[in-house]
Parts: C-alpha cells; sequence; structure tokens
C-alpha cells in the first residue's frame, strides 16, 4: 500500500502483534430493581392486594400486552406515557359488558395526547420506546415545530461504564420534584433528561437544534416543553421481577489462533496526521463492545478514511491544487498536505492496513472523543471498485451485500436514510448504526420499525446514498452507541469491527503501532505551509497470490476495475437470539452525514456558527461552545 508521509516527521513503525495491547471486554454494571417501591405506584389500579408482586405483574402484562408486545419481556418497571389505571378499569368493565365502546378504543386514547408508540421492545437487558408527538396537538406548549416529533425512552437492566462524555451540557431542573436527582443535558444532538426510579436508570431524549428552527430539526428550547410534558406522563405499564446478578460478564474476545499474512490494522486511536477536529488524535479504544459479525459479507474489506483519502473532500478542512497525476487531477488536504487524486478507485483506497477515524474530522458531536466532535463511527470499502464507466473515477454501487452485525430489531421510519438494529440480549444492550445504503430499497424489504432480523442476514448493499445516489462516496458507515448513565452515547466501533473480520477471515491481525519521535505537529503551525512528499505514480497491483490458508484472500493494492477475488466461505453460523415485538411504521425524516463528493466538485460544508439564534444560545447557557466550537456546522439530523 502506497503512504504519505509529511517532511519533518521521522516515523518508527513496528507491527507487533503480541507486543500491541489486547483487546478488552467492556466495563458493565448490573442495575438491581426495587419492586416494593414498584407497588406503592400500583395501589391505584385495579388489582386485588393478597396477590404477591410477581403475580400482580403477571396481571398487568397480560392486560398490557394487548398494546405493547411481549412487554412481559422486561426485566425492569417499564415507564411509558400510558394511563395504565384507566386502561385496566377499561378492560375489566369491557369484560363485564363487551358491548362496552372503550374496550376497542385505540392505543392513543391512553397516551395523554401523545400520538403512537410505533417501537417498542422489550428484552433481558431492558427495553426501549419511540413515542410520536406533534405540536399541533399540543397547543399549551406554544410550539410551531411542524414535523412529527420522536421521543425516546428506555430503562436499562444494565449500564456501561464510560467517562464523562466530552462537550456535555447541563442544566438544572425545575417543576419535576417527583423525580428525585433527575439531570438535565445536552449531549450528541439531543435534549436528555436521565433519572433514576426504583433504581433503575431511565433516559427521555429529543433530537433538537441548539438555537432556532434549523434542517428539520426543533429548538432545544421547544424539545424541553416536549420532554418535559412526556416526564409527567409517565405511567408504570408492565415487566416482570427477575432475579439479577450481581456482576455482568460481556464475553465478546474471541480471536482466531492462527496469525493473518495479510491482515493489518493501525491502532485504535491512530488516525491519519492532523485530521482530528482541531488537531486533537483519537481515542485508544481496545474495547471489543460485542461479539458481531462483520457488517459486510464476504472478505476483504477496507476500513479507512472516506475524506482524506482519494477523491475525499477533506472535510472542509480545505484543499489545494497540485497538478495532474496519469492524466488524473492531483490535490493535498491542508490539514496535513496529504496527496490525493480524484479517483475513488484508486488503489491506496482498496488495500491494507486498517485505519480507525471514529474521530476524524466531522462536525458531529461525538463525547468520546478528545475534540468533543468527531465522526462517530467507522467507514468501510467493499473488496473491489467498478467503475461505470471507464475513465469516470468513481464506483459502481450496490455490488456488496451488507448483512445484520446481531439478532435485533430495526429502528427506522420509512423514510430514514440511516438503519438502526437495536440488540437487547443477556448482558449486552447496544445500538447499530448503517448509513448509505439505499431507502428505497429498505422500504421494499420491510426494514421499518418493528422489523426482527437476524444475524448474518442480507439487509441491502454497500451504497453511495446520502440525499441522494452518488452523493458520498462507495462505502458503509457502521457506528455504535451503547447505554450509559448519560444515555445513549457513540462508542469507537474499531476494535469491534478487528475481532469480528478476524472471526470472516479466520486469521488474527497485526497491529501496526506507530510512534512519532522527534517533532510533533503544534496547533499553531499554519498546515498549509507543511511540505508534503509527492504522490507516487499510481501502478495498479494484483491481488497477492500468497495467503495465510485457503480460504483467506490476500490484497495489496487492487486494480480500480473489478478482479477475480475469491469469496471467503468459511462465515461462522448466527447464534438465534429469542424475541417478540409487534411491527410497527413509523413516519418522519432522517438525513445523515456528509462526508463525500459531487460530480468531482468539492461539497463545501457551509458554517452556520454566526447565523445561530443568539438569545436561544444564551438561554441555554451555550454560550462559545455553539459559535466557536461546538455545533459549528449543523449538517446532519436523525429521525425516527
Amino acid at each position: 500500500m502506497l503512504r504519505f508521509g509529511i517532511a519533518g516527521l521521522a516515523l518508527a513503525v513496528g507491527v507487533a502483534a503480541a507486543a500491541a495491547q489486547d483487546m478488552k471486554s467492556p466495563r458493565i454494571a448490573p442495575t438491581h430493581v426495587d419492586w416494593d417501591a414498584v407497588a406503592v405506584e400500583l395501589d391505584a389500579l385495579d388489582v386485588p392486594k393478597p396477590l404477591v408482586m410477581p403475580e400482580v405483574m403477571a396481571k398487568l402484562n397480560r392486560a398490557t400486552s394487548e398494546r405493547f408486545a411481549n412487554i412481559a419481556a422486561s426485566p425492569v418497571p417499564v415507564l411509558l406515557p400510558f394511563d395504565t389505571a384507566a386502561f385496566v378499569r377499561d378492560r375489566a368493565a369491557a369484560a363485564s359488558d363487551p358491548a362496552a365502546a372503550s374496550a376497542n378504543a385505540p392505543a392513543d386514547t391512553y397516551l395523554f395526547g401523545f400520538n403512537a408508540v410505533p417501537f417498542f421492545y422489550p428484552g433481558p437487558a431492558g427495553y426501549d420506546a419511540v413515542v410520536l408527538a406533534r405540536a399541533q396537538e399540543m397547543r399549551e406548549l406554544g410550539i410551531g415545530f411542524p414535523d412529527t416529533i420522536y421521543i425516546h425512552i428506555g430503562g436499562s437492566a444494565l449500564v456501561y461504564e464510560l467517562d464523562e462524555p466530552r462537550g456535555m451540557l447541563g442544566w438544572p431542573v425545575h417543576g419535576l420534584d417527583e423525580f428525585p436527582g433527575i439531570r438535565r443535558m445536552f449531549l450528541e444532538n439531543y435534549v436528555r433528561y436521565t433519572f433514576v426510579r426504583y433504581g433503575v436508570p431511565y433516559v427521555v431524549a429529543i433530537e433538537c437544534s441548539d438555537g432556532r428552527l434549523r434542517f428539520r430539526k426543533m429548538s432545544c428550547r421547544d424539545a424541553d416543553k416536549v420532554a418535559i410534558r412526556f416526564l409527567k406522563s409517565l405511567r408504570i405499564a408492565g415487566g416482570t421481577p427477575q432475579r439479577r446478578p450481581e456482576t455482568v460478564a460481556a464475553d465478546t474476545i474471541d480471536r482466531p489462533a492462527e496469525q493473518s499474512t495479510v491482515f493489518t490494522y493501525y491502532s485504535p486511536g491512530d488516525i491519519l496526521p492532523g485530521t482530528g477536529f482541531r488537531r486533537k488524535g483519537g481515542v485508544a479504544d481496545h474495547t471489543v463492545y460485542s461479539k458481531i459479525r462483520f457488517p459486510l459479507a464476504d472478505a476483504p474489506a477496507f476500513a479507512n478514511s472516506q475524506s482524506f483519502m482519494n477523491w475525499g473532500n477533506c472535510e472542509a478542512t480545505g484543499r489545494s491544487g497540485a497538478g495532474t497525476l496519469g492524466g488524473v487531477r492531483a490535490y493535498r488536504c491542508r490539514v496535513n498536505g496529504q496527496m490525493l487524486v480524484l479517483d475513488e478507485s484508486a488503489p491506496e483506497n482498496y488495500s491494507y492496513p486498517w485505519r480507525d477515524n471514529f474521530c476524524e474530522t466531522r462536525n458531529f458531536y461525538v463525547g468520546q472523543c478528545p475534540g468533543g466532535l468527531g465522526h462517530q463511527g467507522q467507514d468501510i470499502r467493499p473488496a473491489f471498485c467498478r467503475q461505470r464507466i471507464e475513465g469516470a473515477n468513481r464506483c459502481e454501487p450496490y455490488l456488496h451485500d451488507v448483512v445484520a452485525v446481531r439478532d435485533g430489531a430495526v429502528l427506522r421510519a420509512p423514510t430514514q436514510e440511516a438503519l438502526y438494529i437495536v440488540v437487547n440480549a443477556p448482558n449486552e444492550r447496544l445500538r447499530f448504526r448503517y448509513l448509505h445504503m439505499l431507502p428505497k430499497q429498505f422500504n421494499a424489504d420491510g426494514l421499518v420499525s418493528g422489523r426482527f432480523v437476524h444475524e448474518g442476514e442480507v439487509i441491502g448493499k454497500v451504497g453511495n446514498f446520502f440525499r441522494r445516489e452518488r452523493a458520498t462516496t462507495y462505502h458503509l458507515h457502521f457506528d455504535l452507541q451503547v447505554p450509559t448513565k448519560y444515555g445513549w452515547v457513540f462508542v469507537n466501533p474499531y476494535m469491534t469491527l478487528v475481532a469480528s473480520y478476524e472471526r470472516l477471515i479466520h486469521g488474527r491481525g497485526q497491529e501496526i503501532k506507530e510512534e512519532i519521535k522527534e517533532q510533533e505537529v503544534k496547533d499553531d503551525i499554519p498546515t498549509a505551509s507543511i511540505p508534503a512528499q509527492p504522490l507516487p505514480a499510481m501502478t495498479p497491483v494484483p491481488p497477492a497470490d500468497a495467503a495465510a490458508k485457503p480460504t483467506e484472500t490476500a490484497v495489496e493494492s487492487p486494480p480500480p476495475m473489478e478482479t477475480g477475488i475469491r469469496r471467503d466461505e468459511r462465515v461462522g453460523e448466527p447464534s438465534p437470539v429469542k424475541a417478540s415485538l409487534p411491527v410497527h411504521v413509523g413516519g418522519g425524516r432522517g438525513n445523515v452525514e456528509r462526508n463525500g463528493t459531487r460530480a468531482g466538485k468539492q461539497i463545501v460544508i457551509r458554517p452556520v456558527g454566526r447565523s445561530l439564534s443568539r438569545a436561544g444560545a444564551r438561554a441555554w447557557h451555550i454560550r462559545r461552545h455553539v459559535h466557536s466550537g461546538y455545533g459549528q456546522y449543523q449538517t446532519r439530523y436523525d429521525s425516527f
């Protein structure tokens, strides 16, 4: 593979799998439910008091499961904006008088003015739900937001123990005395209320913008009003007392014994020099958060940057022309002097080693990144690029299958570009997000909220979709979120992907540890003036013949046209997970990350920091974070 260094930096590179830091499992703490406190709140329900608590909850679950399928699977009390007492009374009245109209009332009759629950997924690790609301039906709040409002709520039987996210902003809470210790915060584009009840951590979250209505997101001020109304409407709807372990053992490490001779990867956190937000680096997280199936169906695959490699747009950090190379336009990313060519099929894009880009410059909130902003996930290219028209320098999309990494429930509105797979299993609770696939195909395949998928099931193909086709490069964006006491947060999926890829190719990768010896790149050095080594002549190198074993493909630098790369035929069988949930279809809009180029032209993300509502920023105490750092660019929103 071709590598480009920065003059003046002496790099000592070593491939040392044995000496590299070992993979590690996540730290997870269980929660313990105070069911006696739950019993106190159930006094208002029409349940015979001599029953013991498990029988009380079983009777409640039998009733509410008519509206919330499999609610008894939750080991924590399920809180929803649901008038449980009225529902139980009406159900009892209907049993004695079948003609009672209230027995057949629509679900939203009991939702305290909220509209529907298109996503409800309980399981061994807790539950997740999405509740819909419309501002027009809550006129007392004085909100003018025209679109559907998506409110997330979840209660967790376990919590991933992480450091406090960077960039998190918190404010005091008033008028919610019934929630002792409740916290309000803004983190990763969501206003969140976190509280502990019955010993269980709960989170209510609504996506919002910091200031005026922007990019079809409601303002955080208005989201706050909706969240408070939502919190005041919460009632116990079900759940089952269960014996919980004192500790949670996360068994996520399963590496092949045999060493691969071809798969190499840079250490987690070792992003391309100069590409971190405000010169910050990556996060050296060796955690394997889940034992997943690799998200692409076949090997080889290449995890690397889409923005700072060939055809990338340098992510609005600036670039300058550098003439031509082999008849192809060349340019440099100013942040590190990297020389590139406007050819998406360049062989450097499709070769080892892998490189982490979780904290690479993007203007998305990422609390686990040193700069507070970053990419949120990892970009993965498939085995090869086949040009639609020879010499066009663009890849033909939809040639490589994408699969579900775990058994789980799909979380996605029909118009949304992003697809989430929510995993709720013993000892783990996670969300995986896939981007840049074809939304119309998702809809045709029924991949909307409530659909259950199995590990290894094909869910689509690698694409280049961002609001329209061919708006980004040919790749899959994959990211991972886990529940913490701050709610769902992005964590680095890099080592989770490394471990899953090793299992796919049946060979252990070699970690490349790179150390900068003599000169550090200082914050006050104008990077545009840093000279770069010229880009060597690009000569396609055919796939190597040698491989660690017959089932593993050796790839150095494949040519920019389709090659005869063999498919890995020894993919492990997925393990089944029993689950049940209703199939609902929710509406909404969803736009996702921008990190590509269009028709050979650079896409520049327009800064909006100066046009933010200063009054709104002051009201939310965002202050300089909004105007000089966090939130300078608002280019993405997610809806469910």
